[in-house]
């Protein structure tokens, strides 16, 4: 018989919120709208309250609980959430898995097809009641008005990040989110641009102008119209093409309706 530490009592009487595993890389399945599913590679960090009486938590059970997992999806969370309560005796756990999408988008003019990379994640707690957040982080093109407008000669333009975490009253697909983001850009961005398609997005770019300010605006009149989203925050950020720092504008708000 092996003597069980980190069942052992303590005597320090003070419980912990958080403990547990981080940065665990590890093959998962998430549901794709174009192809039912895809595989990909998510960095996870798993975690449950720890009661003041026990000296430390079992981190190998974090990783079983999680090898139980088949697609990941929001009812596969809540119970991996379940499994790792019981499996850890404790009465909050918390996980967030981060990982790459990759979305077949085809170009504007050549339609050449490949895929976009969108960094994503879930985000959820159980205690008494499930809670759970999912988040994309879309990379756009915007183009500056100022510089337009002032400019005889073309504008300046970046790449710009758009983070979108909302809690869903109803199911949305990941690609949904990107499309929020994409639309609400100067212009959506590509893997692979022919000629044809470059024209078309410089073009593109240079006909819808946006500050980072009217980026942020247009993601939320999208999410804020939308019954399926009980909570959002934004989170743009412009990498800036001639300052020596980067913009950024940030809303959070929810939908009562």
């Amino acid at each position: 018989m092996m003597i069980d530490v980190q069942s052992q009592k303590d005597l320090r009487g003070i419980a912990i919120q958080k403990v547990g595993i981080k940065d665990l890389n590890w093959p998962i399945v998430v549901m794709d709208r174009a192809n039912k599913t895809q595989t990909t590679i998510a960095k996870i960090t798993a975690a449950a309250e720890l009661k003041g009486d026990m000296r430390g938590t079992h981190m190998s059970r974090f990783i079983e609980a999680i090898d139980e997992l088949n697609v990941v999806g929001p009812k596969e969370i809540e119970r991996l959430l379940d499994r790792i309560k019981e499996k850890l005796d404790s009465q909050k756990a918390y996980v967030r898995f981060d990982f790459p999408y990759f979305i077949n988008k085809r170009t504007p003019v050549t339609e050449t097809l490949a895929p976009l990379k969108v960094d994503c994640y879930f985000e959820a707690e159980k205690g008494e009641k499930f809670d759970l957040k999912v988040g994309v982080i879309v990379p756009v093109h915007t183009l500056c008005p100022c510089s337009k407008e002032i400019s005889e000669y073309g504008a300046h333009n970046q790449r710009s990040y758009v983070t979108i975490e909302v809690r869903m009253r109803r199911f949305m697909w990941i690609e949904e989110l990107v499309e929020i983001a994409e639309s609400s850009a100067s212009c959506p961005l590509y893997s692979i641009l022919k000629r044809p398609d470059e024209k078309w997005v410089t073009e593109r770019a240079y006909q819808n102008p946006r500050f980072v300010e009217d980026l942020l605006r247009e993601v939320v009149v999208k999410i804020s119209g939308d019954k399926r989203i009980k909570w959002y925050k934004v989170f743009v950020e412009s990498i800036e093409s001639i300052h020596n720092h980067n913009a950024f504008a940030y809303i959070e708000g929810e939908n009562t309706k």
